[in-house]
């Protein structure tokens, strides 16, 4: 089981670069950013874990650019992973966002993963022009042909959302496949778009009894004629010995932890206690 960190990025407190070089100096293997392009004042559209549209963090207003985050974090490290937790691939156009991806992975040494959620703001995806109707649909091509363009020296894609003739794209990603991991609810319909397109699961905050999801994950997995198993990456508050021995059973195969909305000086604390407690979980 691999740890991780997640920093909800914002124009305050400590910078990504800063969190992810001292995540790497303390043994954690990989380090997550969100995305929001702007949240609309007005929506309809009800937060998650709210219910309403009422935010549970101002963050959400002050998101940092997450590939410019990754890209000053990938500049002073050197093995960490490079993800998303989630990112928003619909709101950009596919054929720029390719481009920036596979030149994060290329100038990082293949570290960089794609978390990509749907979007529960649809009032947000509606001023990109997603029909909140065809988010899954629209994701699934933007990620089939920037797939193209990361693996094919002429790519083409013809799709409803997503179309353009043959085309040359360079550079192309240091990995010969980038992993994408859908971070959503865990329910058939996510896993039956995971199984089909992506890579793996990220889990919801609200999530923490997941092993009845995991075994569906797997069974739609495998009945979709996929092999070896799929990612797994669990968020988590508090590390606790019992439940992460009982999610490495299970299938989990990464745990990501917040970092709290504090000073620099505070954040680093804080790694430096998590580091020490899950010294003795390393080897789940």
């Amino acid at each position: 089981m691999r740890f991780g960190i997640v920093l909800f990025t914002s124009d305050r407190g400590i910078a990504p670069a800063t969190a992810a070089a001292a995540a790497e100096e303390r043994g954690f293997q990989s380090f997550f950013v969100p995305e929001h392009t702007h949240i609309p004042v007005k929506r309809e559209a009800a937060h998650p874990s709210t219910g309403d549209a009422s935010l549970p963090d101002d963050r959400y207003t002050r998101t940092l650019d997450p590939w410019v985050s990754l890209a000053m974090a990938a500049a002073v490290t050197e093995r960490i992973e490079l993800s998303t937790a989630v990112a928003l691939p619909v709101e950009h156009d596919p054929i720029t966002l390719a481009k920036t991806i596979a030149t994060l992975d290329h100038l990082s040494g293949g570290r960089v993963t794609l978390g990509a959620g749907f979007g529960w703001n649809t009032d947000e995806l509606a001023d990109h022009g997603v029909p909140p109707n065809k988010r899954r649909t629209v994701l699934r091509e933007y990620v089939e042909a920037m797939r193209q363009l990361w693996t094919q020296d002429e790519a083409s894609y013809s799709g409803d959302h997503v179309s353009f003739g043959p085309s040359w794209a360079w550079p192309k990603p240091a990995q010969s496949h980038i992993p994408v991991l859908i971070g959503a609810a865990g329910t058939e319909k996510t896993f039956q778009w995971i199984a089909r397109t992506g890579d793996g699961w990220i889990t919801t905050p609200t999530e923490t009894d997941i092993s009845a999801r995991l075994e569906s994950l797997r069974k739609i997995w495998s009945d979709a004629g996929r092999s070896g198993s799929p990612r797994v990456v669990a968020l988590d508050f508090t590390p606790d010995p019992d439940k992460l021995a009982r999610w490495a059973a299970d299938g989990v195969t990464d745990v990501l932890y917040g970092l709290p909305d504090r000073s620099t000086e505070e954040v680093l604390r804080y790694l430096d206690r998590l580091s020490g407690k899950l010294a003795d979980l390393r080897s789940l």
